[in-house]
């Protein structure tokens, strides 16, 4: 197993693949296009993933970097949200455990 860790760790490095975390915290990998780096919108409940066009990231990026004198900076962007089927289940979640929460709950 530690091979495997190295490995991601060694394609991470040399950029061949993106790394995003999950809701855990957990790195998840994902090749890297030839042309760059992608960011992505990773789903809070599902773990589903979409690449999104950000190129005014890019350009802030490259900004920022300029005005504070540096020059090959490196980033990381992670959009994390609910897709809208996730949005409604996880509404319906809520609810679910509030009204099972009341009815739990001692008599005050």
């Amino acid at each position: 197993m530690t091979m495997v860790y190295r490995t991601l760790h060694a394609l991470d490095r040399s950029g061949q693949v993106d790394v995003v975390r999950d809701k855990s915290g957990e790195r998840l990998y994902r090749p890297r296009p030839t042309d760059g780096h992608r960011h992505h919108l990773v789903c809070r409940r599902c773990g589903f993933s979409t690449a999104v066009e950000a190129d005014a990231v890019e350009r802030r990026a490259v900004d920022v970097a300029e005005s504070m004198g540096s020059t090959d900076v490196e980033h990381t962007v992670e959009l994390i949200g609910f897709r809208d089927r996730c949005r409604v289940a996880a509404t319906a979640q809520g609810q679910a455990d509030q009204h099972v929460q009341q009815r739990l709950a001692p008599d005050r």
